[in-house]
Formats: structure tokens, C-alpha cells, sequence
């Protein structure tokens, strides 16, 4: 049986700098007249517990005094990440990370699975845009568990659909991290250089017995050679 290798999608599958960290700085400055830096949402994202993008964004606008319901915010979000009125969503700005070829080699030697905090029909326009050959069995999203990252349900959903074995987690937070360590899953953590706290994050994914900690996927392969 081939050990399974299960990636988180945002930022690690793609780059979703302009994406979806873009759409919490406009959704927070439509609602406050002011958008915060990236280096401050990386800083919740370092803390834990805002892997939702929708709940962070809330928690940032109401934070500064701003009165304004939850749905209200995941509204204007989701109109401005997925479009509305002819007007293109920021999802369009996604840029896939992974090089020609190398999901398929890795489809060689692994089963491929998604687990992500996005709901599964979000991941999958993105997995069909971009990925459209590959097989990622299953995508477990946002709806499809009770309880979200940190806690480790979707990804021992996967180990058990996929009947155990040896399984291996990607991902770029540290809520990534956690998540793996309490499912007993070796974590493979994300740092692109060009993160705005990437030192911040190295640590925390040290202090979490990451399994290895790479720039990007492109990298996969590397750490399986050696």
C-alpha cells in the first residue's frame, strides 16, 4: 500500500498571497476604512486558531470597535474572493505552486489527498483550474468536519477512508502543525522565505517536531530521498 501524503491547499498547494490573505485585507478595510498589513495577519495566523479567513477577518474588524455581524462580513468576503457582477473574485489571482510533473511523480509513490479550511467546492474550482489531471481522493473541507484545524478530524477522516498505512501532512500554519502532531501524523511545514514572519515560523514549526520544514512543494521530493 502507498504511504498517503495529504497537502492543506492554501499556501502550500497555491500561493494565495493576493488571494485570499488580499481579500482579509480588503474585506477588514471596507468595513474599517483601513487594511491591515500582511506581517499583522501572519501574526494571527503564528498565534493558532484563525485558520477560518472569514472568522479572522471578523475578529479584526470588530477588534478596533466596528460593529457589524458575522455574515454580513462573510458575505462581502466571499463576493470579493469568488466575484460578483462580472467583476472577477481574488480567486483568480491564485498561483499554482507545484512545477510541471511533479504531482505525478509523487502519484507514484503516494495516494494524494487535500485536507483544507476552504469549503470543498472552492477547492475544487481551484483543484480543477489547475490540477486538473491529478487525483486527490479525498478533499476533506471546511463542511465536511465538526470540528476544525487544530483539531485533527479531517486528516484521521482520510487515514481512515484510506484504510491507515503511513500518512504524511503538509501545510503552512501552525494550526497545520497541531493538527498533525495530535492525529500522530508526521508534518512536513511550509515556509516560503518570502513570508513576512518565515523566521517566526520556522520556530514555531520546530517547536511543534515538524518532520521537515521546506521553502515550498517543489521540495517534496528531496526530503523523501533522504
Amino acid at each position: 500500500m502507498k504511504p498517503l501524503l495529504v497537502f492543506d491547499m492554501d499556501g502550500v498547494l497555491v500561493d494565495v498571497t493576493e488571494s485570499y490573505r488580499e481579500t482579509i485585507a480588503r474585506t477588514v478595510e471596507h468595513f474599517t476604512g483601513a487594511a491591515p498589513t500582511r506581517e499583522q495577519i501572519q501574526d494571527f495566523k503564528n498565534q493558532g486558531g484563525w485558520n477560518d479567513d472569514w472568522k479572522l477577518s471578523h475578529h479584526i474588524i470588530t477588534g478596533v470597535g466596528v460593529d457589524v455581524d458575522f455574515e454580513t462580513v462573510k458575505a462581502h468576503f466571499q463576493k470579493l474572493f469568488l466575484g460578483q457582477d462580472g467583476v472577477d473574485g481574488m480567486i483568480l489571482r491564485e498561483r499554482w505552486v507545484a512545477r510541471p510533473g511533479l504531482l505525478e511523480r509523487l502519484s507514484e509513490r503516494f495516494r494524494l489527498a487535500v485536507f483544507t479550511g476552504r469549503p470543498k467546492e472552492d477547492a475544487g474550482l481551484t483543484l480543477q483550474r489547475f490540477a486538473n489531471g491529478v487525483v486527490f481522493d479525498p478533499v476533506i473541507g471546511m463542511y465536511d468536519v465538526e470540528r476544525h484545524k487544530p483539531d485533527p478530524q479531517g486528516l484521521l477522516q482520510i487515514c481512515e477512508a484510506c484504510g491507515g498505512g503511513k500518512a504524511f501532512y503538509v501545510g503552512d500554519t501552525v494550526d497545520d502543525a497541531r493538527a498533525a502532531r495530535a492525529a500522530k501524523v508526521p508534518f512536513i511545514g511550509i515556509a516560503a522565505p518570502s513570508n513576512p514572519r518565515y523566521l517566526d515560523l520556522v520556530f514555531l514549526f520546530q517547536d511543534e517536531g515538524a518532520y521537515a520544514i521546506i521553502d515550498d512543494i517543489n521540495y517534496l521530493e528531496e526530503v523523501f530521498e533522504s
